[in-house]
């Protein structure tokens, strides 16, 4: 029997309502179907509003699906138990700022249930790794939103999780922090973990993904390798760059 993935989406649709009465729908996701293998990089990507930010909602039981299955790590995604394996940098942080980033990583170390005598090791490690240790005292409110930035990436690695979903990590970050982003992911791949990557930099795309999964209007227009979208629209020719694939891509039929 073949392994489960790591993340699975089945004829998922997401409608949200609108209007007074909520009478009225719009529809973010129409009928995905996609995996994650485990051990992979993918990458998201896709215009603005093409249902990207929905899709990640659904993964972290952010939001239900109006239909479909999801699943995560083996289980539906309804079962919040798996969460504790899972990762997630958002591009928009909102740690309570009264916190130092020691505070921090130990507390949700805490909700991901990691014993507290891997913490006392994990916590210095992480923020060495960030370029935080010597701030690791001080309230997170007079943190730039580059060391914030940082700080989250500390935060999604805490629990050393199976499954870490990147939405925009590289948002805020100097050239550093940058390079940080991408050592992150090549050592999660060395160390068999999965990586879901939403990013507008197509160059990280480029050269970290195994695969990607490009949405538009809320539906999966093609999910495979960077390579074979280079080709698709070119038989017989020479490759076209991904900026070029994507834009063809991205045009209404």
């Amino acid at each position: 029997m073949a392994a489960a993935p790591a993340a699975a989406f089945d004829q998922v649709v997401k409608d949200y309502p609108l209007g007074w009465f909520r009478r009225k729908r719009i529809r973010a996701l129409d009928q995905v179907s996609l995996r994650v293998e485990h051990g992979e990089v993918l990458g998201l990507i896709g215009p603005n509003r093409a249902g990207k930010t929905t899709l990640i909602k659904l993964l972290l039981s952010l939001s239900r699906p109006t239909s479909g299955r999801i699943e995560r790590l083996g289980q539906p995604a309804a079962d919040r138990r798996t969460l504790a394996r899972v990762g997630y940098v958002h591009e928009n942080h909102a740690f309570p700022r009264y916190l130092s980033a020691e505070a921090l990583l130990h507390y949700y170390g805490a909700l991901t249930l990691v014993p507290h005598e891997v913490l006392r090791h994990r916590v210095p490690e992480l923020l060495e790794r960030v370029a935080l240790r010597d701030r690791a005292h001080e309230p997170i409110a007079g943190f730039s939103k580059g060391m914030i930035q940082r700080l989250g990436l500390a935060q999604a690695l805490i629990n050393d999780p199976d499954l870490l979903v990147l939405d925009e990590p590289s948002e805020g970050l100097d050239l550093l922090g940058k390079e940080l982003v991408i050592e992150t992911v090549r050592a999660r791949r060395r160390a068999g973990k999965t990586v879901v990557l939403v990013s507008h930099v197509l160059a990280d795309v480029e050269s970290l993904c195994d695969r990607v999964a490009v949405l538009q209007a809320g539906r999966v227009q093609y999910h495979g390798s960077v390579d074979e979208l280079k080709r698709s629209g070119r038989p017989g020719r020479s490759a076209e760059t991904l900026e070029k694939a994507l834009v063809r891509l991205y045009q209404p039929a």
